[in-house]
């Protein structure tokens, strides 16, 4: 049983849903697909391989966990988009195996706001160093199409609302300074099953929904 359509009644129409399909076997994707979820979001390699493999092939595949270089060339030929890009190097290659499959691949760069340590992404200073710094608009097969981010993991709803704040707030400088010309900049991946709805408040375009829609992982 899974709660797709009770979590597309909450969600306005400017904000598009990412089922996080991760640990959960192919028959629950197909499920939700069979009641119109197109977008799903995996976050291993592997993983998603086997699924795309296995699945209708109109399905857009968000690939949504940290991506180690050298993983890039599996995904390169189908990934609509890639939500997670933490280093101007993972961005090299993914223009490199881009050109390969001879596509464009929109990415979203990963913003580091939440107070854990163990988080991925760029700081707000890294990630404007990045793009004052230049290299990124020579990649012709790359398509930065906004940024991505994960509040703190904490029940203090304060904080996590102050952390998509900044984040938007950021977005918004980043569109002003570097991308006024692009209307494919547009997108902001933040909120997750826990936190969307505070997310929504602060201009998420994208939300990342795994556990409300198909509960519990199965591991």
């Amino acid at each position: 049983m899974i709660h797709l359509q009770e979590i597309k009644a909450t969600l306005p129409p400017e904000v598009e849903l990412v089922a996080v399909s991760k640990f959960h076997p192919a028959p629950l994707l197909q499920e939700a697909y069979n009641q119109g979820q197109r977008i799903f979001g995996e976050s291993r390699v592997q993983e998603l391989q086997a699924k795309q493999a296995e699945l209708p092939k109109d399905i857009q595949w968000h690939f949504i966990g940290h991506l180690q270089p050298n993983k890039v060339k599996y995904i390169a030929p189908y990934i609509s988009l890639i939500h997670a890009v933490d280093s101007f190097k993972l961005l090299a290659e993914i223009e490199k195996q881009a050109a390969k499959a001879q596509r464009t691949i929109p990415c979203l760069l990963q913003l580091h706001v939440a107070q854990e340590e163990t988080k991925f992404g760029f700081t707000p200073a890294e990630c404007t160093a990045m793009l004052e710094a230049g290299e990124w608009r020579k990649l012709k097969h790359v398509q930065i199409a906004g940024l991505m981010c994960m509040a703190s993991n904490t029940d203090n709803e304060q904080q996590v609302e102050a952390e998509f704040a900044q984040a938007h707030a950021y977005f918004d400088e980043l569109k002003a300074r570097f991308f006024a010309e692009e209307p494919a900049f547009c997108q902001r991946s933040w909120g997750m099953s826990h936190d969307y709805q505070l997310a929504m408040k602060h201009g998420a375009t994208l939300v990342r929904i795994g556990s409300a829609i198909f509960g519990e992982r199965e591991y």
